[in-house]
């Protein structure tokens, strides 16, 4: 078992990846959560429900419960086609890189699993009461880049996931320099946000989730650039 930042992982075989397994049964079985609570919920809901949610985590469209119920289904079938590309990316790879990163794409499966039920489950939970939509999702999304920071330092080079910048792509040294600093910053900076969004009122919240996700976005791509400059000068002035 490996650790960083308080997140461990599992050793994964190769066949893992490949057939389905109790993993993927487990997870299959976690998508039917939302679909199970709003069975629950359903004959409480109002006849109107919020839809979505404005910047300031007010809603701003209203709909009948059965059009929460078709926006989860949309919401179900986009989260579940990106988990399982992210899930198989080893084999449609064309260039076979991503098999080296297998175990960290099986962890993306799980995490980003687990971020689309959550939040399938608080936007059911806001159709039956009033709350601050934003108080509950930036908080989220900041637990959630704390364990990209947690896993982005295992990656190993490829055409799909992590800081793909064309220095990244020419040079393993600066992959692996980025990639090291990369999750230091989104695990650092995921943990600041979950923190300041749950303190600051949600106006407030909003602006600086949007500042510390540039941040932490750009700072990796900057610094692949001058890492990449510093250690191939030639390949830069050709």
């Amino acid at each position: 078992m490996k650790c960083l930042n308080g997140f461990c992982s599992l050793p994964i075989k190769n066949s893992d990846m490949k057939n389905f397994n109790k993993l993927d049964f487990v997870v299959t079985l976690l998508w039917l959560l939302p679909f199970a609570y709003l069975y629950k919920v359903y004959p409480t809901l109002p006849t109107r429900v919020p839809l979505h949610f404005n910047a300031n985590g007010k809603a701003d469209r209203y709909g009948t419960p059965h059009e929460l119920l078709m926006s989860l289904l949309l919401l179900t079938g986009i989260g579940v086609v990106t988990v399982l590309v992210v899930r198989f990316l080893p084999q449609i790879d064309p260039k076979k890189k991503a098999k080296y990163s297998a175990g960290v794409f099986r962890n993306l499966f799980i995490g980003m699993s687990l971020l689309f039920v959550v939040i399938q489950i608080v936007i059911i939970a806001s159709a039956g009461s009033q709350f601050e939509f934003e108080k509950v999702m930036l908080p989220l999304l900041g637990i959630f880049f704390a364990f990209l920071g947690n896993v982005m330092y295992s990656i190993k080079p490829n055409y799909f996931t992590g800081v793909r910048t064309p220095w990244t792509l020419e040079s393993e040294e600066t992959w692996r320099a980025t990639h090291k600093l990369a999750g230091k910053i989104w695990f650092a900076g995921g943990i600041l946000i979950t923190i300041v969004t749950l303190i600051l009122p949600a106006a407030l919240a909003h602006q600086v989730f949007l500042g510390l996700t540039l941040i932490i976005a750009l700072w990796p791509t900057v610094y692949s650039y001058f890492h990449f400059k510093k250690h191939q000068p030639h390949s830069i002035n050709e």
